[in-house]
């Protein structure tokens, strides 16, 4: 008998995730614990491990489809279980269904604790209108699911489908479609409706939206008819794509954008600046690398001491490191420092935990750590969650300063300005030095001017004098 597994929450409260690789085939003997597939959530790159041993009978969603927690993404048993007669019939779908709440218990092999039976409730969500529940082979669904049209419809789809200009169900006002097409073709601001189907039952497939979305076939021509209004589709469709490029909204970019949203909309945020004199710490920076104190593997940054001076300079001023929870105010006597990076998937805010308590060693360690797991996309979830503050470096970028937006769930970020040499008052005369801008914003509502200040002044002290964090 088969079993389906479906995508999992993994544990950071997704509604839906993309299908990024397959690390199996159809046909493949897994065992417990071995990696499927690699999924991108919210927030990372996740690799599912198999919850069972068993040979996987069938890949249920392909790679780059968005799906929703809860969608069946693989069987696992034979064919003769899967796709092929699970459309048949209302009743079949039903047994179907029946047989996946059964979860691990219907294979009788091994089963991954925290999957399995209690996955599959987790429930496909029906097509509007639809009276039964979806299948899982498309080519074979129930007629019942099929927009109350004319027999002859069809068939005349059938006959002469170069001749279709609109999906086989506009009599019902809504073209067919699969779930993950219907969001492609959102997330590239296409009509469904004015994309010419070519699907075995006269639904809009994948590459019909691909294909209208690039600007090819007669998909592209009813498209760009419909979504520029030109009176020469093909010419319309031709001219918008060379010169606009639509983007997904989705992923680490839409999480974050929703915490930015927040942030700016709850806090009323405070920004205060100040240029301060590094040249003993770019010295003391180049006195580490080149004498390998620190380790021989360790990399050393300005960005090591900018990390280490927050953290002196939250334990002279605690109330900057706190947040606001309803009426009350938590002060926390701990320093999870986050760190902002700039990733190919957008930005993320992993955090080193217990910055306090650590000398230069292992802070530079933890931010060499956070850097390359951020760039490889795969920080978990546990890693950007429980930060008490933030740094962002802006200074990589050839920027001076700017006016961060506070992480949700802290008070205060600071931004560290790129380092120039300046010419600045060193006693009666005025020299070349190595100068930087760092600025901090705050939650006006958790801390006053007089901390944000006492703070900011307190971390230019130790980048001016770094021998101040080593006490």
């Amino acid at each position: 008998m088969s079993f389906e597994f479906p995508l999992p929450d993994v544990g950071e409260g997704l509604t839906e995730a993309d299908i990024v690789s397959w690390k199996v085939a159809v046909g493949d003997t897994v065992t417990v614990n071995q990696i499927l597939v690699e999924i991108e959530t919210a927030k990372s790159l996740v690799e599912l491990p198999s919850p069972q041993a068993g040979e996987v009978g069938a890949l249920l969603v392909e790679e780059g489809q968005t799906i929703e927690v809860g969608t069946p993404i693989i069987r696992f048993g034979g064919s003769d279980g899967g796709s092929d007669n699970a459309g048949a019939s209302a009743p079949a779908a039903g047994e179907t269904q029946a047989a996946t709440e059964g979860g691990g218990d219907a294979e009788g092999g091994a089963t991954l604790v925290g999957y399995g039976a209690k996955a599959a409730p987790s429930k496909r969500r029906p097509r509007k209108g639809a009276g039964v529940a979806a299948p899982a082979n498309p080519s074979q669904a129930p007629a019942a699911q099929e927009a109350p049209a004319p027999a002859a419809a069809p068939a005349a789809a059938a006959a002469a489908p170069a001749e279709a200009t609109a999906p086989a169900t506009a009599s019902a006002g809504k073209p067919l479609a699969k779930p993950p097409v219907r969001k492609l073709a959102k997330d590239l601001g296409l009509d469904l409706a004015a994309i010419a189907p070519t699907g075995s039952r006269g639904e809009v497939t994948r590459d019909d939206v691909k294909a209208a979305a690039s600007g090819t076939g007669a998909a592209a021509t009813a498209a760009a008819v419909t979504s520029a209004g030109a009176t020469a589709a093909s010419a319309g469709a031709g001219s918008s794509g060379e010169l606009e490029e639509r983007i997904p909204f989705k992923g680490v970019a839409k999480m974050m954008a929703k915490a930015m949203v927040e942030s700016a909309f709850t806090m009323p945020h405070v920004t205060e600046f100040l240029d301060v004199d590094v040249t003993e710490t770019m010295a003391f920076v180049r006195r580490l690398k080149s004498t390998k104190f620190l380790g021989e593997d360790i990399k050393v940054s300005p960005l090591l001491l900018v990390a280490k001076a927050v953290a002196w300079a939250v334990a002279r001023n605690p109330r900057i490191n706190s947040c606001l929870e309803g009426d009350e105010i938590v002060v926390k006597k701990y320093v999870n420092l986050g760190v902002a990076a700039a990733t190919p998937r957008g930005l993320i805010v992993p955090n080193i935990k217990g910055a306090h308590a650590m000398g230069l060693t292992d802070l530079a360690q933890g931010i060499q750590d956070l850097t390359a797991l951020a760039r490889s996309g795969k920080t978990p979830p546990a890693d950007q969650s429980g930060g008490t503050i933030t740094i962002t470096n802006v200074g990589v970028f050839g920027v001076d300063a700017g006016t961060p937006i506070i992480n949700p769930g802290e008070a205060a970020i600071l931004a560290f300005g790129q380092i120039r040499k300046k010419p600045w008052v060193v006693g009666d005369e005025i020299v070349p030095r190595d100068i930087t801008t760092l600025s901090v914003s705050a939650d006006h509502r958790v801390v006053d001017g007089e901390i944000i200040s006492k703070f900011l002044a307190d971390v230019g002290r130790g980048l001016e004098d770094p021998t101040l964090l080593l006490a």
